[in-house]
């Protein structure tokens, strides 16, 4: 149950506000939303991602709005993280831990990556040799067999930054019981560390389970380096522009963190970039009478898929970024390949045609784009395809793509080496990829129990747009929406997410043995620790939402279901009770398993605590069609586009020209700056009130 905390007057400042800019870094491209609170009034940019110093494209970006001191908040949706973990491009990390639990991070939970064979393959992010021991140790109960010894966490320290160690991480047996060792190695560690890049699971993850505890601390470490460099990197450039400002990142939960919590807690900015855009597509389909549908971020070097039930957003507990990288922290439920527009396509040894994972980025990027690449990528096969407008191109920096050399690198690569015309072989391109993110659509919603004829599609990213046709008759979904500014929907949801901060502690009691007069003063505890971190992130909030859960299961079972409880705090108290928490317990189990296990006692492992603050709310009808638009002032004539084996001339519209109510049939190409809508034949589109772009069969 949700409690509402008015927010103060003092943060709802009665000046008028100054812009702010959601901004969404890409492999390929980076997206900018602006948006003038004061006017109502908004605009959208598209530059070009630098690689290796994004700063140059996040500035270019800002300044199509005009001067960055002008702008009141920035909020960023970022994947320099998830980069750093899936390269294993972050900082060199060492552990001080437990002795005898050293090799917490290479046993795992027992998974192998392969299951047959002698060896193992997986390589922790932490090096053995940089792993060290201390005698410690506190029971499960919180009790201290042996005392600390904070001189060996010195020495270890000193060893470790002797070895080359950038990073620290402390994680010590039950520390989540009793944190009094950790933090007093942790106080050891910092007299003689020398930065400020460590870290330990008292403060990253005070939660039961030592692997998925050591891992997401050792990932915090592994990531404060590179996180933090590039935040500073960032606010650096900002600060040379004359912005003052707040700087603001979007985590992989949905919700909005400070940078300076984001430098604490780089593990949360995992899935930042794609959380954004299923907020935002949540919140438009929502909007236009869609509660269920399911996201497909399609970028230059990935597609991201999501479910949405009901307009809410399923969060998962924990993630596997990689395979043995796990992450214990609330995130968006997101499935990620590797098929971006920018995924290059080859045949392999065995004669198979496969499209990914490897990506041209935006450097050299597609062949068309004459910037040095030679290999075929999925967005050359649209070009060659005839679905991508060639004189046109998106992003403004590029005059006119390079159709021909496209076509030489398709027949040269695929082509050729299949036997195969240049357009069969551009065709053949597309349905591979199609045929993945079909795939990635039935892993999260047949495979779930749900049925995809009653979900609607919900494309974006810079080529979404072009495979809306696939989705619908590959899968079975019932229909398409494309938003307004399919291109930009990730930034427009860094504008528009709440700003959260989640917190958890282990209870590790049974129902019986609980007091639920101490858990009462932890959860008031707990609240006013999460809403003093939303209260310091400083953007202006309508309310400040707390939300309690317990991790529940019956003794004897290991797999835990999530409790909400209906619990208020007014006065200084929750009001909870045994009663309260077994019906919760009860309703929470019977939906999950359609079962009640009477007689067997009830275990309380974790209380977690969020405080979300709602942001004002964000008028989408903005985004509609300016009155007066007609359909044959959107028209833009005909081209021939490849659909099956064959072409077909299909009608051009400028898309943001066309007025609510319009009507398109298939074939036909919907353009703008940002994107480009295909419609198959046998499909048709139609625009609603939101200037959404609804495709469905004819």
């Amino acid at each position: 149950m949700n409690t509402h905390v008015p927010t103060p007057a003092a943060a709802r400042p009665d000046a008028k506000p100054a812009p702010m800019v959601g901004v969404d870094v890409g492999g390929t491209f980076t997206d900018l939303f602006f948006f003038d609170a004061a006017t109502g009034q908004f605009r959208t940019a598209k530059v070009p991602s630098n690689r290796g110093d994004e700063a140059v494209g996040f500035l270019e970006g800002l300044k199509t709005f005009g001067p960055v001191a002008q702008l009141g908040s920035i909020v960023h949706g970022t994947t320099v993280g998830t980069n750093a973990l899936l390269e294993r491009k972050g900082a060199r990390t060492a552990l001080i831990t437990t002795r005898g639990f050293r090799d917490v991070l290479e046993m795992r939970r027992r998974d192998r990556l392969h299951t047959w064979g002698l060896w193992g393959d997986f390589v922790p992010v932490i090096d053995r040799e940089l792993r060290f021991e201390v005698d410690e140790r506190i029971l499960a109960d919180g009790s201290v067999r042996q005392g600390l010894d904070v001189e060996q966490v010195r020495a270890a320290a000193r060893q470790a930054l002797a070895m080359g160690a950038q990073a620290l991480a402390i994680v010590f047996i039950n520390a989540y019981a009793n944190p009094a060792h950790e933090l007093a190695a942790y106080a050891a560690a910092r007299e003689v560390w020398p930065n400020d890049d460590l870290a330990c699971s008292a403060q990253i993850l005070p939660e039961i389970r030592e692997f998925e505890r050591t891992s997401t601390t050792a990932l915090n470490a592994y990531l404060q380096p590179v996180v933090g460099s590039y935040l500073a990197k960032l606010d650096g450039a900002l600060h040379s522009e004359g912005f003052t400002g707040r700087f603001h990142i979007v985590q992989s939960s949905g919700g909005v963190m400070s940078t300076a919590t984001a430098r604490k807690l780089p593990v949360r900015t995992a899935l930042s970039g794609p959380a954004a855009g299923v907020i935002a597509a949540a919140a438009i389909a929502e909007a236009a009478g869609f509660p269920d549908i399911i996201t497909g971020d399609l970028g230059g070097t990935s597609f991201d898929v999501s479910l949405v039930v009901g307009g809410k957003t399923a969060l998962a507990a924990q993630t596997t970024i990689d395979f043995g990288l796990v992450i214990r922290t609330p995130m968006i439920e997101i499935t990620t390949i590797g098929a971006g527009g920018g995924s290059i396509a080859h045949v392999d040894a065995g004669g198979m045609l496969q499209v990914g994972p490897e990506s041209a980025g935006s450097r050299p990027g597609p062949v068309a784009y004459g910037q040095g690449n030679t290999r075929p990528t999925l967005t050359d096969a649209n070009i060659v395809l005839g679905r991508i407008n060639a004189e046109r191109p998106i992003g403004g920096k590029l005059a006119r793509l390079d159709v021909e050399a496209a076509k030489a690198a398709i027949a040269t690569h695929v082509a050729e080496p299949l036997g195969l015309g240049v357009m069969e072989a551009a065709e053949a391109i597309v349905r591979i990829a199609d045929g993945r993110m079909a795939g990635a659509i039935r892993l999260v919603s047949i495979e779930r129990g749900h049925d995809p004829a009653t979900f609607v599609a919900v494309p974006f990213g810079g080529g979404g747009a072009l495979h809306v046709g696939a989705l619908i008759t590959d899968v079975g979904l019932k229909a398409a929406l494309v938003p307004r500014y399919p291109g930009v929907t990730s930034a427009l949801g860094c504008v528009i997410a709440d700003i959260r901060h989640d917190q958890v502690q282990t209870v590790n009691l049974t129902l019986d043995a609980l007091d639920p007069v101490v858990l009462d003063r932890r959860m008031v505890a707990e609240a006013e620790a999460a809403r003093a971190v939303v209260d310091a992130a400083g953007l202006p909030v309508d309310l400040v939402e707390l939300v309690f859960e317990l991790d529940m299961h019956y003794v004897g079972q290991t797999h835990t279901v999530s409790v909400p409880l209906p619990v208020n705090v007014e006065n200084g108290t929750t009001g909870i009770d045994c009663a309260t928490i077994a019906a919760a317990f009860n309703r929470a189990y019977q939906t999950s398993f359609s079962r009640l296990l009477p007689g067997v006692p009830a275990k309380i492992v974790n209380l977690r605590t969020a405080a979300i603050g709602r942001r004002p709310h964000f008028d989408l009808r903005a985004l509609a069609p300016a009155a007066g638009a007609t359909v044959d002032g959107a028209k833009r004539g005909t081209r021939p586009v490849w659909f099956a084996g064959a072409w077909h001339e299909a009608a051009i519209y400028a898309r943001l020209d066309l007025p609510t109510g319009a009507v398109i049939p298939g074939p036909a190409v919907l353009e703008q700056p940002d994107a480009t809508t295909l419609v198959d034949p046998g499909l048709v589109a139609r625009v609603d009130a939101f200037g959404n772009v609804i495709v469905e069969r004819a």
